[in-house]
């Protein structure tokens, strides 16, 4: 049996109507200041929290923006809190769902629609462009960090192919030639990173040299391995994100391997992990603050204003240069 308090114990409590301290609770105008802090008291005495899923429904509209994550990524939990800053500003509420070992994409999304989002946010989606099409005709779709071809879904990214290029610029001209780049795997996020590092290599007549690796500290670690035992090592890498580049980090260590004295390392992120005076990584920043306002807008201007034009946002990366890098 349900023993939680309700909001008639707490109207009993203070003696005014249960509509009295509705409107208090949701911080309306109406009751006095007086009604207001005994009912907050009572509230706090007897350990009473709104339904909100329950007052939700009882609204025409829910303002509920669902979001989808990573949850190993700290670059996806940086946008994520971006988001829910935004949210807060123009009154709407946030809903999470996260990609694990067992939550993949489809059921992530599931749980999403599940809670009758208005609108779904989707960080670095992997679902096909027809897929993420038909999700679009139930709800506004905003993709995050990935293009999408579908007239439908709307895109907030920032040029990874410029960011890539930055980072072989700034390598380039500290006199590095051996660039090696570790690669990000099958998604598409790391196809147009992949992509961004052959062309600029190309552009600076210098062969490009690719290794397996995906968005992970252990693909990181397999691709240092293969590095450090190379016989003729590159002077540089840069990783596809700054994850597979700590696990870079960790072998070059272990096996004694000076950063960015014999080997300069660039990640891609501007993660809280980039930033760790330890770790010190030469990175490109995304500005997930400008990601989050211009997603939030998009599918805002949507849900309030009725747009049905596609919008594509496209953000300029910038590098950030810490103490990996170094002359060659």
């Amino acid at each position: 049996m349900d023993q939680r308090p309700r909001l008639e114990d707490v109207a009993a409590r203070v003696g005014v109507s249960t509509a009295s301290v509705s409107l208090v609770l949701r911080g309306a105008p109406g009751p006095s200041e007086a009604t207001r802090r005994r009912v907050l008291e009572a509230a706090a005495a007897l350990g009473y929290r709104a339904d909100r899923s329950a007052s939700m429904l009882a609204r025409r509209r829910r303002h509920l923006l669902g979001v989808m994550l990573d949850v190993r990524s700290p670059f996806h939990a940086e946008l994520a809190e971006e988001i829910q800053v935004e949210a807060d500003r123009i009154g709407y509420e946030v809903v999470l769902s996260t990609l694990t070992r067992s939550h993949d994409e489809q059921r992530a999304l599931s749980t999403l629609l599940d809670f009758r989002c208005e609108a779904l946010l989707l960080l670095g989606p992997e679902s096909p462009d027809v897929a993420l099409g038909k999700l679009a005709a139930q709800v506004p779709v905003v993709s995050i960090g990935r293009r999408a071809r579908d007239p439908g879904v709307d895109v907030v990214r920032t040029a990874d192919d410029a960011g890539v290029a930055a980072a072989l610029e700034h390598l380039i001209g500290l006199g590095h030639r051996r660039i090696a780049f570790v690669d990000g795997g099958r998604g598409a996020i790391a196809a147009v990173r992949r992509r961004g590092y052959r062309t600029a290599m190309r552009r600076a007549s210098l062969d490009p040299l690719v290794v397996p690796g995906d968005h992970t500290e252990e693909g990181g670690i397999l691709a240092g391995r293969l590095l450090a035992a190379a016989p003729d090592r590159p002077t540089a890498v840069v990783a596809s994100n700054d994850r597979c580049a700590v696990g870079l980090l960790d072998v070059f260590g272990r096996a004694g391997i000076g950063v960015p004295a014999q080997v300069s390392v660039v990640g891609y992120d501007d993660s809280t992990l980039a930033r760790l005076v330890h770790v010190d990584l030469t990175t490109v920043n995304q500005d997930a603050p400008a990601q989050a306002r211009r997603a939030v807008a998009a599918a805002v201007s949507r849900l309030d204003e009725g747009r049905t034009e596609r919008v594509e946002v496209v953000l300029r990366p910038r590098l950030v240069v810490r103490g990996s890098t170094g002359p060659a």
